[in-house]
C-alpha cells in the first residue's frame, strides 16, 4: 500500500471521507441521512437491462478508486461489468458507470469537479442527484442530459438504475 492510500485509510479511521484529485485533497463530513436514503434507493434499482448479459452490473457504493498516480475518488456508487480483484486496497478497475448524490456544503465538488475527472479516466456514464431538489445531471462524452426525478436511466454498460 503506497503512502496515498495509507492517508486517505487512515482518514477512514476518524471518520472523515478524503479524495485526492491531481495531488490535492479534499475532505467530507459524514453523510446525511437524506443523502443515504437516496443513495440507498438507487443501489437497490441497479439491475441488467432487460435482454442484456453483457454486464454483471457489480455495485458498491464509497469505495477507495485509483484513477491515476495521484488522483483517488470515492464514487457514493460505482458500477462495474465485473468483480474487482482488489480486497484491501484502492480499486485501480474504472467503473464504468458512476453515480453522486450532491451532500450539502460539497455541490462543487460532486458538480463541477467530478463529472470531468470520472469521463477523463474512461468512465461511460456519470449521475449526479441533487436529493433535495430531484435534479438530474447524466454526463456522457456525448453531452449532458438534465433530468429530473423520477427517472429511469439507461447506462452503455448495460445496466439500469431508477432515481
Amino acid at each position: 500500500m503506497n503512502i496515498p492510500e495509507l492517508l486517505l485509510q487512515q482518514g477512514d479511521a476518524a471518520g472523515i471521507k478524503l479524495e485526492l484529485v491531481r495531488g490535492v485533497g479534499t475532505w467530507e463530513a459524514l453523510p446525511t441521512k437524506r443523502h443515504q436514503g437516496m443513495l440507498f434507493r438507487i443501489q437497490s434499482s441497479i439491475a441488467p437491462l432487460p435482454g442484456r448479459d453483457d454486464c454483471a452490473c457489480v455495485h458498491y457504493s464509497d469505495v477507495l478508486i485509483r484513477f491515476a498516480a495521484d488522483t483517488y475518488k470515492r464514487p457514493d456508487i460505482a458500477i462495474w461489468c465485473q468483480e474487482p480483484s482488489e480486497e484491501d486496497a484502492a480499486i485501480t478497475l474504472i467503473p464504468a458507470a458512476v453515480i453522486e448524490v450532491i451532500s450539502v456544503g460539497y455541490e462543487a465538488k460532486d458538480i463541477e469537479q467530478g463529472p470531468p475527472i470520472y469521463l477523463a479516466h474512461g468512465v461511460q456514464d456519470v449521475v449526479v442527484v441533487d436529493p433535495r431538489s430531484g435534479a438530474i445531471t447524466h454526463h456522457r462524452h456525448a453531452g449532458v442530459q438534465r433530468l429530473i426525478a423520477p427517472a429511469t436511466i439507461d447506462l452503455l454498460c448495460g445496466c439500469r438504475i431508477s432515481v
